[in-house]
């Protein structure tokens, strides 16, 4: 069996099982926190507004860590920032297993949590085309996507397993120690030096560095046309499935069930990623946009009649369009975006998609208790639905072209006029 390019290159691989395995602790990190708070007050607010202040700190210091992300070596950032991630989990755990957890002790350290994870995105976002040739992105992409994909497929029916049986705890502790283990991962990481007839970078102020980022961002329409979109999508996805959705399951298909529907939804994240690797899309964008249609599927099962078959069908085909988009995007990003900018314009690029994430998750469960849940839910899902015809509106997105990788047999290409 031919082994994918990007797999031959060392530092890919580390890098690509640095975010796998913090990718298999956070894939149930969340709904442990969530059902965490839940067995501490009741309360699906107080499980908001813990879970949506980690949000709202990685939102505000993602910015920050473009701009770091621009400046040292990706790798050692990422680093330090799943060290100091790794002491948070763990003291989160112990609070739990002690029962010494309060809401705003919880709140603190998921505020901390939120914030080193903020430092750490853009350079692991902006690290993959550093660690592989440009003809190998689109594989190195979809490989990746595919790996993180298979982490959660292994974490979420395991954390499910963990929080009914011992608590959530012990699932907050296990994640704890994924980050220690990604860290290692991530230090072994070696790029080649740089060419010694460039000039140094010239050294100016943050501010100048996140205008330059932000200049960059807002020239593109395309960009900051989905990333509008992915905004107000985040918003409604966030809360339903985050918050609203765990609760729901609780009363209805149980909580281990819960872990299989996002299992499922990972599984179908696999079978998405499988399938980009091999797709040849001149128009890449405007398919995965239109891909994101399906994601409402969950939302309306959840709102109609919660059943585990139906949400685990559901869940499979959101994870298939999910990393459809996802590769469409990145491939994209990192065609046209000049690599010394890549990071702060993947600062934007997250912040903008999760702006609205933290009002979503701290609002879904005050609009719950006015409107009932399952109304909130299909309401979510039409608000996804509109986003996604907002992003369509615009020509830009519509037509902008990807750049074909090296054809290999098995792959499915457009047909282009």
């Amino acid at each position: 069996m031919r082994v994918p390019a990007p797999l031959r290159r060392p530092a890919f691989r580390w890098l690509l099982a640095g975010r796998a395995v913090d990718a298999f602790g956070n894939a149930f990190a969340t709904f442990a926190l969530t059902f965490a708070v839940l067995d501490l007050t009741g309360r699906a607010g107080d499980a908001g507004l813990v879970v949506g202040v980690r949000t709202l700190l990685n939102v505000v210091f993602l910015l920050f860590g473009g701009v770091l992300a621009d400046r040292l070596p990706k790798n050692l950032l990422m680093v330090g920032a799943n060290l100091i991630a790794a002491l948070t989990q763990a003291a989160v755990a112990a609070l739990v297993l002690t029962g010494s957890a309060t809401v705003p002790l919880l709140v603190v350290l998921s505020a901390v949590n939120g914030a080193v994870a903020a430092v750490a995105m853009p350079a692991s976002s902006a690290l993959v085309p550093r660690t592989v040739a440009e003809d190998e992105r689109q594989q190195a992409n979809a490989l990746n996507r595919l790996s993180l994909s298979g982490a959660m497929i292994i974490g979420a029916p395991l954390g499910g397993v963990l929080v009914a049986v011992v608590g959530p705890g012990w699932a907050i502790a296990v994640d704890g120690g994924t980050f220690l283990i990604s860290a290692l991962c991530f230090a072994l990481i070696r790029l080649p030096a740089p060419r010694d007839d460039q000039p140094p970078p010239d050294r100016v102020g943050v501010l100048h560095e996140l205008r330059t980022g932000w200049t960059e961002f807002r020239s593109h329409t395309w960009l900051w046309v989905v990333v509008a979109g992915a905004c107000v999508m985040n918003m409604a996805w966030s809360g339903a499935t985050h918050i609203l959705g765990p609760a729901v399951a609780a009363q209805t298909i149980g909580r281990s069930a819960w872990g299989l529907v996002l299992a499922a939804q990972t599984a179908g994240m696999i079978a998405g990623g499988l399938l980009a690797m091999r797709l040849r899309l001149r128009r890449f964008l405007r398919y995965g946009v239109i891909s994101l249609a399906v994601m409402a599927g969950p939302l309306i099962v959840l709102g109609l009649h919660p059943h585990l078959v139906a949400l685990a069908g559901a869940g499979f085909l959101a994870g298939v369009a999910l990393e459809i988009f996802s590769v469409g995007w990145e491939t994209t990003m990192q065609e046209h975006i000049p690599a010394d900018r890549l990071a702060r314009v993947y600062s934007y690029d997250m912040v903008g998609s999760f702006l609205a994430v933290p009002i979503g998750e701290m609002a879904v469960g005050p609009v719950a208790d006015r409107f009932g849940a399952q109304p909130t839910l299909l309401g979510a899902a039409a608000v996804l639905l509109l986003a996604v015809a907002g992003m369509l509106s615009s020509r830009d997105v519509r037509t902008r072209r990807h750049r074909l990788p090296r054809a290999e047999p098995g792959h499915m290409e457009e047909s282009v006029p």
